[in-house]
């Protein structure tokens, strides 16, 4: 039996497939809008691991004053973590958040085709640059597959970009559309299905611009990072912004990009593949191109 995903009571049932940085702050956002949420990742001590990401995350946020205890209790205890996909078979909306590898992407989400009971929930991928289009047509649904790419750390940044592709029904954008803006209070920008959607193919040619000067020694890190920060007043300088990210990621976003465009600006410089091969990722190996406490 099917149910109409926007009907008064909208999305309740909401799963995420993967337990990374991403998904455990997709699953966190959830659960603090008073969702039921499940969160599925390869196996149980996996599972065991996110489950301990979420917490450590709702912990920070009680102790930086922006939720209270008793709000973070409640929000842990609507999020279940299983190893197993089976358990998303009731959800009226799966997010897709683990490794950025288009095989590993396609066969989730064929996966979820089979396993997703109601033919009306929506399929959505939290992908950086992999077409949504070769997701979706992964599936005997590709108009309910749509992009819904949330941005680290998911729990503080309020941007989603919702991503359309070929086949993606209106009524499939409107939903997660209401569903980003009014659920979970982010401000949604619009993307067609091409590589980078709107913010990653702005931001990536800039980080690989700074990684090219810092490879080249024309200007150290720490200079590069500094000179953003202070006379631009960025934030965070490139280089810590790939770090954070994961360089990893970046490599991956930036090889899509230039896959699709053949622009050299979105080839991956030759450091950051050295890099990556290296397992030097940034902050979550400890060590990218800037040094990280991960005691």
């Amino acid at each position: 039996m099917t149910t109409d995903i926007r009907s008064s009571t909208g999305i309740r049932r909401v799963g995420v497939v993967g337990g990374g940085q991403m998904g455990v702050g997709i699953a966190e956002v959830c659960a603090r809008a008073g969702l039921d949420t499940v969160v599925c990742e390869a196996d149980a001590v996996a599972a065991q691991a996110a489950r301990e990401r979420v917490a450590a995350s709702l912990e920070r946020a009680v102790q930086r004053g922006k939720m209270d205890r008793i709000s973070a209790e409640h929000a842990r205890g609507r999020i279940i973590f299983t190893g197993s996909l089976d358990e998303l078979a009731d959800r009226q909306l799966v997010v897709e958040a683990v490794v950025e590898n288009t095989q590993a992407k396609t066969e989730i989400f064929a996966s979820l085709d089979k396993i997703v009971e109601d033919r009306q929930a929506i399929l959505a991928t939290n992908t950086s640059s992999i077409p949504v289009m070769r997701l979706g047509m992964a599936t005997d649904r590709a108009d309910r597959v749509v992009g819904l790419h949330f941005f680290n750390p998911v729990p503080v940044l309020p941007l989603v970009e919702v991503v359309s592709s070929l086949h993606t029904a209106a009524d499939t954008i409107a939903a997660v559309t209401d569903f980003a803006e009014d659920t979970l209070g982010k401000t949604v920008v619009r993307s067609q299905d091409r590589a980078g959607f709107v913010v990653n193919a702005l931001l990536i040619p800039y980080l690989l611009s700074a990684i090219r000067m810092a490879e080249s020694g024309f200007a150290t890190s720490a200079d590069v990072d500094a000179g953003m920060e202070l006379g631009c007043a960025h934030p965070m300088g490139p280089l810590k912004l790939a770090d954070l990210i994961g360089l990893d990621t970046v490599a991956s976003i930036a090889t899509s990009l230039y896959d699709e465009f053949k622009e050299p600006l979105y080839a991956p410089p030759p450091l950051l593949q050295r890099m990556v091969e290296a397992g030097l990722l940034g902050r979550k190996s400890g060590r990218g191109f800037h040094a990280y406490d991960r005691s």
